[in-house]
């Protein structure tokens, strides 16, 4: 039998404004004008610009709207609506054709756009310069088409071979292909279609003019590619009985090769977005000074049209159920402009708090520029300051850059977890790596400091890091170990 009852529980959930506002707050400059452009096209009733004059722009800020929805809570006509709860704006919506804070004769440029031929098709373009019959000219092609874009050929000869016949119909043997495998390794750039980084490095050599070291090194990489991957440098003397210079010339000659032949190619590379910024940092008369990127503070307001539509209808005498339709649909619009604005206000405050408590608790790097002066500094550090959660701090540092007199830098980047010093005294890890890093950069880098001594050198200075601290962070930085840093 089928029993009814009752459950109480308490639950909590974001309101739509709260996670729309947690959404915006994650988002850096560029990704937040993006989502700006989108919403103005969703919503007619969200226009840019500034208001004609200031009397405007005080009715909206000022309006009070508590009073009339305490009295019609209750009610769901659209008869019922307070017409002068929404703002009134410019004549000419002008959202459609214009872009948020940028001058009017920005709107007229037009950027040409680059249309360069692709890495694939230069190395096509080249093989026309061949004499290939029909079938050569098939396999050649699809030898390219199996070049990645690095430059390589990462499939065996047999695969190839199967391949073609299977996908192509295509049918020849291995030897035809290796053959037309030569012909590839003579396109440009220089080891295009290489298998490995051996025959990549051969086919280089073998295009540089002839000489002496250029020889030894052909012979190193041929015979010795083994040591000479791993350094062992005194091997290599030892086996061609020549002097420490011989051997230094002939490896300078092997590191002027492109281990990556198709990664250099202009038309194959990938456009850089440029980091725009979302923060300034200055230091006027001795005090540091934020401003928010003015990109991040749009001018925005309520459609003017939509408005006066609403005041149209509340003057008009006989109300059909279509134009209570159409009204209800004009209010959803505008109360979501407005909830957009809203949130987009309390984005700036608290972008604007959040990098301000984070400026002034490493006042001292700021300050100076010495990456050894940041504090050990977490989340929770910040959130305490702010009174914001945890999470929220974590949105505003995530992906967002601040201009400093030092150059441009990752918010996120300024966070660190502390270590003690031989002092007792907490120091950040960031402060740690950078003396890591300059031990290593003063080394003497014929006898490269191994992570043990690396350790020892930090323990000198009041740093007790154990060893496999030193390789963890060594790794951080991007830093080899001792062997592959030595040099000649």
């Amino acid at each position: 039998m089928l029993k009814q009852f009752l459950n109480l529980k308490l639950s909590q959930k974001l309101s739509p404004q709260q996670i729309q506002l947690m959404k915006l707050i994650q988002l850096p400059t560029q990704a937040f004008e993006q989502r700006l452009l989108e919403e103005m096209n969703e919503n007619p009733a969200l226009e840019a610009g500034s208001e004609e004059d200031e009397y405007e722009k005080d009715e909206f800020e000022n309006e009070d709207y508590d009073d009339y929805d305490d009295a019609e809570s209750d009610r769901n006509d659209a008869e019922d609506i307070n017409i002068d709860e929404y703002l009134s704006s410019d004549d000419t919506p002008d959202y459609k054709t214009q872009a948020n804070n940028y001058s009017d004769d920005d709107d007229e440029r037009e950027s040409p756009l680059a249309a360069p031929v692709s890495f694939h098709q230069d190395l096509i373009n080249q093989l026309n310069t061949f004499i290939l019959n029909d079938d050569e000219r098939d396999i050649a092609e699809f030898l390219v088409g199996s070049i990645d874009d690095m430059g390589y050929i990462r499939r065996s000869i047999p695969d190839i071979v199967d391949d073609m016949a299977f996908t192509q119909g295509i049918y020849t043997d291995e030897a035809t292909v290796e053959r037309m495998l030569q012909v590839i390794h003579e396109l440009e750039p220089s080891g295009v279609g290489a298998r490995d980084l051996q025959e990549c490095l051969l086919l280089q050599l073998k295009h540089k003019t002839p000489s002496e070291y250029v020889e030894l090194a052909t012979d190193i990489i041929e015979n010795q590619f083994d040591a000479f991957t791993k350094k062992h440098y005194d091997k290599l003397i030892q086996k061609y009985n020549i002097s420490n210079e011989q051997l230094k010339k002939a490896v300078h000659e092997i590191e002027r090769l492109n281990p990556k032949p198709g990664g250099g190619f202009t038309g194959n590379n990938k456009i850089t977005e440029n980091v725009v910024p979302d923060f300034a940092i200055r230091i006027v008369e001795g005090e540091l000074e934020l401003t928010l990127n003015g990109r991040n503070a749009p001018s925005l307001h309520v459609s003017k049209d939509y408005q006066e539509m609403m005041q149209t209808y509340k003057e008009s005498k006989d109300k059909s159920g279509s134009q209570k339709d159409a009204v209800q649909f004009i209010k959803q619009k505008l109360d979501s402009a407005k909830w957009f604005i809203d949130a987009i206000r309390q984005r700036q405050e608290t972008l604007f708090v959040t990098m301000n408590a984070i400026m002034h608790y490493q006042e001292e790097y700021f300050l100076e520029g010495d990456e050894t002066k940041l504090k050990p500094m977490i989340l929770k550090d910040i959130a305490d300051l702010v009174g914001l959660d945890i999470s929220t701090v974590s949105r505003v540092a995530n992906s967002k850059y601040v201009e400093t007199p030092y150059g441009t830098k990752l918010i996120k980047e300024f966070f660190s977890e502390a270590m003690k010093n031989d002092q007792g005294e907490d120091v950040s890890t960031l402060e740690i790596k950078k003396i890591l890093q300059n031990i290593i950069e003063e080394e003497d880098k014929k006898k490269p400091y191994p992570d043990d001594q690396l350790a020892e050198l930090l323990k000198e200075k009041g740093y007790p890091i154990a060893r496999r601290t030193i390789a963890k962070y060594r790794e951080q930085l991007d830093i080899p170990v001792a062997r592959m840093r030595k040099k000649i």
